[in-house]
């Protein structure tokens, strides 16, 4: 693991925040990608075709991701492969309302579920066909 990765551990270990996180374990995480903003508020409740725009739009902003599994937990994505920057990063934006499945670290604080991807180890796209017949609604057209 990078050395920001490693900062981003030590640090959600010992920050004396409410509660204590749980240790780090390796799992393997299938679901659609969401902006965590919109699918936990349900302020624009939809997802997959209905809400891909959006998505995007809010992934570009630094809004963060999360992958939403068929039990509907959210997994808040911290880092995905590759990525030494942050989670606004191109490669989760290019994924955005997909399903997929993902290899990663889960550290779990307050009930909140911090994910660390390592692979997507499966991406089949958009799934979620909600506007059947419009078909997935374009980006910046």
């Amino acid at each position: 693991m990078n050395r920001l990765v490693m900062a981003i551990f030590g640090l959600v270990l010992v920050l004396p925040w409410p509660g204590r996180a749980t240790a780090a374990q390796r799992v393997q995480v299938t679901g659609e990608i969401v902006d965590t903003w919109c699918a936990i508020t349900g302020i624009m409740y939809g997802f997959g075709t209905a809400h891909h725009q959006c998505a995007v739009w809010c992934a570009v902003g630094g809004i963060p991701v999360s992958i939403m599994d068929d039990a509907g937990n959210y997994y808040m994505v911290l880092k995905i492969e590759g990525d030494d920057r942050s989670v606004a990063d191109p490669r989760i934006v290019e994924i955005q309302t997909h399903r997929v499945t993902v290899d990663g670290t889960l550290i779990e604080r307050d009930g909140v579920k911090y994910l660390i991807v390592d692979q997507v180890a499966d991406d089949r796209g958009i799934v979620n066909m909600t506007h059947d017949e419009y078909g997935i609604q374009p980006f910046g057209e």
